[in-house]
């Protein structure tokens, strides 16, 4: 292939394929349990995890969909999802007419605090406590190391 530079190497090759494999189904296994015990999809349990997290349960929604790293649109059919489901609420922002918030319902906060300690417990049993302490020092360094290298959604970096 002219111009795409070199092909990986058998070392590089097999990294990158357990990387692949690991992303594929660790990601599914939590999410199944998540489902079966809790009621939960994964971005159900996303949203209540970053709203349960600030100190008033609430966030501007376009705060949240950056932190999730999620399309405006993804993030809305979502939380309307979560909303007639009684999970979270929308509340105007005062001052500005076009923003609102996401805010936690009590409804929401008592089903991640009851979600949690599972999720938390497959979270350990299946990725932590599979790595040595040095593992997961090399993992967090590994993560920050890519994520740090992404350009941000929009840039002129992105489409490269």
């Amino acid at each position: 292939m002219a111009g795409s530079g070199p092909w990986l190497n058998d070392r590089e090759q097999a990294t990158w394929r357990a990387f692949l494999a690991l992303r594929a189904k660790l990601p599914a296994h939590l999410a199944r349990d998540l489902q079966r015990h809790s009621g939960l999809s994964e971005a159900d349990y996303t949203i209540l995890v970053e709203l349960s997290e600030v100190p008033e349960k609430k966030l501007r929604l376009g705060e949240l969909g950056a932190r999730l790293g999620w399309e405006k649109t993804r993030l809305s059919r979502q939380f309307s999802r979560m909303s007639a489901r009684g999970l979270v609420r929308r509340e105007d922002c005062p001052g500005d007419a076009r923003g609102a918030f996401a805010v936690l319902t009590p409804k929401g906060q008592d089903t991640v605090a009851t979600a949690a300690p599972r999720h938390v417990q497959q979270v350990r049993r299946w990725f932590v406590d599979a790595l040595t302490p040095e593992q997961l020092d090399a993992m967090t360094a590994i993560a920050a190391a890519v994520v740090d290298r992404l350009p941000e959604p929009g840039s002129a970096d992105d489409d490269s």
